[in-house]
């Protein structure tokens, strides 16, 4: 055996000239554990079920915002569609008819003292936008 070759079970630092086998972070004895890394497979499957269900909360709440805007859209869509001959007063009720004719009409008449085809009840908030009640 050559003089500069040393075990491999010695530790030798070639670059200082020193052992450093204390000095390591890891165990470096013939006799010491084996290293191994630690099995994160279910911390990782529990956190993306988490993450997963935090998404899906966010984004069916945002459905939601979302189906809300577009219904207050088409019923003001439906309503500015309308045919009426008065101002609407802010606060107020209106009821919503389909005429025979095939056209939407605003009026104050309510379903019970009518027998038009009824539409829907709504409120004409400080916004302008018609609430349906």
């Amino acid at each position: 055996m050559s003089e500069d070759k040393k075990p491999d079970y010695v530790v030798y630092d070639e670059e200082t000239g020193t052992y450093n086998a204390a000095l390591l972070p890891y165990s470096s004895g013939v006799a010491a554990p084996k290293i191994t890394t630690p099995d994160i497979t279910s911390w990782k499957q529990t956190n993306i079920n988490k993450v997963n269900h935090e998404i899906k909360s966010q984004f069916d709440q945002l459905k939601a915002e979302y189906d809300a805007m577009v219904k207050k859209f088409e019923d003001n869509q439906l309503v500015y569609g309308a045919k009426f001959s008065f101002e609407p007063i802010v606060g107020e009720t209106y009821h919503l008819y389909l005429g025979k004719d095939g056209i939407h009409f605003l009026s104050v008449i309510a379903p019970a003292e009518c027998n038009w085809d009824f539409v829907g009840t709504y409120r004409l908030s400080s916004e302008k936008l018609w609430e349906q009640i």
